[in-house]
């Protein structure tokens, strides 16, 4: 190490000790390593259409004996350009046909090249001759080129790399259960559930609501019952109707539904998600349920409103079908002078009318004969085929010989339904439960001529009179 010299200026003896210190430094084997430039600006991507790369590029800058900096000098991202048209010609092939009729293996003869996907290293240009048993590989293929027909990698500088979420070739990135790129699954919470109710009769019945946002779906059970599974518009994507659908991939809520049915009595539900929109989860009854186990991850902010939801729906309640209800009357009805006047032409009445079935026997024979007597109110009224729907709520229950639900189905056979039901009216039905020989179907029916009378103080005392008149 030099001395400073006495007598001499102040920055002369600075600058000495600085040129001694650098002498120094340059005299020792290395000094660390150099350090990037700032990234450059991305390229243009390399295709035209589909998906392709675009590459930035840096440099390390060292002095002498200073070791290489740590990194990459170019980094690549995936670009997505709208879809090629029909029968453009494939990146691959292309590079292939830039070798026809130019001599390769000899100075006389000339090939057909396409490309060749049997090769050890699907990165390098390999391209069978037409006509021969053999191929040829001409190096690499260019950056961007598709490592196999199908195959989300691209190859770059020889490799065969996949992009992360974070669009960057070779990246470990992933998207967590939340759908946030390298994310830790703190934005989201998972909801994993048992459905066990067992069910009393054959149908469909609730088993969650799956809200929207909601990722990573999976519904799974064992049982010869079947999953249904419904749009908020009230339309079944699979499975409803009391028809099942085949096995398969089913659009709903803006993701892809895959629905399996293995030999055994298993059957599952997966979509990724996210959801555009509110999901009702389903199942149709045939037997008694062993359990539908299922589960979803969904943003934070939505699990509140779906605990509220969930209460609110009521799970247990019955749903056999989507509904179709006519609009409700108005709360305050409108004073006539607010109605414009108008002509109302007769029309004729395309039902027949109905038998009298008034009288103390009438009402006995149904009441006594009927699985159901209860007090509800018509809420919609649906025509199928030769048959009439009615949507019912359940005011009060007479008689029941299994569980009737808040909101109920029930059926009466033709179009022309007697007695007919008036929508918004409250009655007194007497109705049977009919289930199929296959147990498919479990329905209240409303015989034709029965028991179907507008509620009335003097109606409900009729009726729990009639009560103790029937046979034990």
């Amino acid at each position: 190490m030099g001395k400073l010299r006495p007598g001499l200026h102040p920055f002369w003896n600075l600058l000495l000790l600085l040129w001694t210190l650098l002498n120094c430094s340059l005299g020792s084997s290395a000094q660390g390593s150099g350090e990037w430039t700032l990234w450059g600006s991305w390229s243009p991507c390399s295709s035209s259409c589909g998906r392709g790369l675009s590459v930035r590029s840096r440099r390390c800058i060292r002095f002498p004996r200073e070791e290489l900096c740590w990194g990459n000098t170019h980094e690549y991202r995936l670009c997505q350009l709208p879809d090629c048209p029909p029968g453009a010609v494939l990146f691959r092939d292309l590079q292939c046909a830039l070798y026809n009729g130019h001599p390769v293996l000899g100075p006389q003869k000339t090939y057909q090249w396409v490309p060749f996907y049997g090769a050890p290293n699907q990165c390098d240009l390999n391209c069978l001759a037409v006509g021969h048993a053999f191929y040829h590989s001409f190096g690499r293929v260019l950056d961007g080129t598709p490592c196999s027909p199908g195959s989300l990698g691209l190859c770059v500088a020889g490799r065969c790399l996949s992009a992360g979420c974070d669009g960057l070739m070779g990246s470990d990135a992933r998207e967590d259960h939340c759908g946030r790129c390298g994310g830790a699954n703190d934005s989201c919470l998972f909801v994993q559930r048992v459905f066990r109710d067992a069910g009393a009769f054959a149908g469909y019945w609730n088993v969650t609501l799956i809200p929207e946002g909601a990722r990573h779906i999976r519904a799974v059970h064992r049982s010869r019952n079947h999953l249904a599974l419904m749009v908020s518009d009230g339309s079944y994507v699979l499975n409803g109707n009391w028809a099942v659908s085949p096995p398969g991939t089913y659009e709903a809520a803006g993701t892809r539904v895959v629905y399996t049915r293995a030999t055994g009595p298993e059957e599952t539900l997966h979509a990724a998600g996210p959801t555009s929109q509110d999901l009702l989860l389903q199942v149709l009854l045939q037997e008694p349920n062993p359990g539908i186990e299922f589960e979803f991850w969904l943003p934070r902010e939505r699990y509140g409103p779906f605990q509220e939801q969930a209460q609110a729906l009521s799970w247990s309640l019955r749903q056999p079908q989507p509904r179709e209800v006519e609009p409700q009357p108005p709360e305050t009805p409108v004073a006539p002078a607010a109605i414009p006047p108008r002509t109302l032409t007769p029309s004729a009445d395309p039902c027949p009318p109905c038998p009298d079935t008034r009288g103390r026997a009438h009402r006995l024979l149904h009441y006594c004969g009927s699985d159901f007597v209860f007090r509800a109110r018509v809420l919609g009224r649906l025509y199928q085929a030769q048959e009439t729907r009615y949507e019912v709520r359940v005011q009060l229950v007479y008689k029941n010989r299994s569980p009737l639900r808040a909101l109920e189905y029930v059926w009466a056979p033709g179009r022309c339904p007697c007695p007919p039901l008036a929508l918004h009216q409250e009655y007194l039905l007497a109705a049977r439960r009919l289930v199929s020989s296959d147990g498919t179907q479990d329905r209240l029916l409303l015989p034709d001529a029965g028991y179907a009378r507008p509620w009335s103080p003097a109606e409900d005392s009729r009726v729990r009179l009639a009560a103790r008149h029937c046979p034990v």
